[in-house]
């Protein structure tokens, strides 16, 4: 068994979660340089990592707004999953100890609050934060490791949402490869319809949709460099020190957790509905592609839906246009904010966006 304890460091209270992740450090990649190596297929986008930027003082109020709103929903949510997984431990369908692998490193806090639901709730569970990178696939050296430590244990993947479902597919790829299992993928928001279990099927602000590393324990997404790693290593991460004075990591957890309690005592299990993914997947991927048609792109990676992922594609790549639902969604003010402070073109169409509030369209680099 591997010795967990060289992993890298983060902020998280140590029995939230343990962190799979070999600790590296990498110079950052200027964001247009890291653009032209991607789109020429120079480099890999996780050979590479730009500067997280810091969000300014309006951005942070935006944050902390749309948490003050969704607090509960985020607490019904997870109490809601927590129940559904305890019922299929109960009758058979799940077995009685849980490893949760949170998918690096935007699952993270989802994780830590449904370890802690399933704790008051008395199931078994133990959770990690694993990496997978896309046409990469899920860290194998991780994999191992959860599997080694809790060999009688169900594993359930944790993710905070789906945007066109590549990382779904990532993972369904990589999970049936090494166990011969399709994945059980958990997430708060599953607009596309790829989970196994979901929250809801609403594309919503998650608060820590529009953060980074200061909501995520204070870590990178992850880095995969032969150059750095060997094959018997965790994949790598960086610590993100320079936002340290505005990590939210642990105030997130504790304050919806605050309303765990009063949320459990209404909340029921919630249901599994094939039938409605089927629809899902088939809306978003006719969404998708209508943009990649009339945009004439021809790598669907350009594309990212959802209002987590088309804000973090602003804040980490060069966005070409962002496509709105409603301009005047609250939902959608950091966005916009972004939009603003770097002259983004917006374009409102709620036919382009479908089943999405938001779409950005990233720019492409010749």
């Amino acid at each position: 068994m591997l010795d967990v304890s060289k992993t890298i460091r983060y902020s998280y209270d140590p029995e939230d979660v343990t962190f799979l992740l070999t600790p590296i450090k990498i110079a950052p990649t200027d964001v247009a340089e890291k653009e032209r190596l991607i789109q020429s297929g120079q480099a890999h986008y996780s050979e590479m990592i730009s500067e997280e930027r810091r969000p300014d003082a309006r951005y942070m109020q935006i944050y902390e707004n749309a948490l003050g709103r969704h607090l509960v929903r985020i607490a019904f949510d997870i109490a809601r999953i927590a129940l559904r997984i305890r019922n299929e431990i109960a009758c058979g369908d799940l077995a009685q100890q849980i490893s949760l692998c949170s998918l690096v490193r935007a699952g993270v806090p989802y994780g830590v609050l449904l370890r802690r639901a399933l704790v008051k709730l008395d199931v078994d569970v133990t959770h990690y934060g694993v990496s997978i990178i896309r046409d990469r696939g899920l860290d194998p050296v991780a994999m191992e490791y959860v599997c080694g430590a809790r060999p009688n244990a169900d594993i359930l993947f944790v993710d905070g949402w789906t945007g066109k479902g590549a990382i779904a597919g990532e993972l369904t790829k990589a999970w049936k490869s090494m166990s011969g299992q399709p994945p059980r993928l958990v997430v708060l928001a599953d607009p596309s319809g790829h989970a196994w279990l979901a929250g809801s099927h609403e594309d919503w602000l998650i608060p820590s949709g529009i953060l980074g590393a200061n909501v995520s324990g204070l870590i990178s997404r992850s880095i995969l460099r032969s150059d750095i790693l060997g094959p018997g290593d965790f994949h790598g991460a960086m610590t993100v020190d320079h936002l340290a004075d505005l990590d939210r990591s642990r105030d997130f957890i504790e304050r919806v957790m605050a309303t765990f309690d009063a949320v459990l005592e209404r909340a029921s299990p919630v249901e599994r509905t094939t039938e409605c993914c089927v629809h899902l997947r088939a809306q978003a991927a006719k969404c998708v592609g209508a943009i990649a048609y009339h945009h004439e792109v021809d790598n669907l990676n350009r594309i990212k839906p959802g209002i987590a992922e088309a804000t973090r594609a602003v804040l980490r790549r060069r966005p070409r246009k962002v496509f709105l639902r409603d301009a005047e969604d609250p939902d959608l003010a950091a966005l916009l904010h972004l939009c603003q402070q770097d002259g983004v073109e917006t374009e409102v169409d709620a036919e382009v966006t479908g089943p999405y509030r938001a779409i950005t369209l990233i720019e492409k680099i010749s």
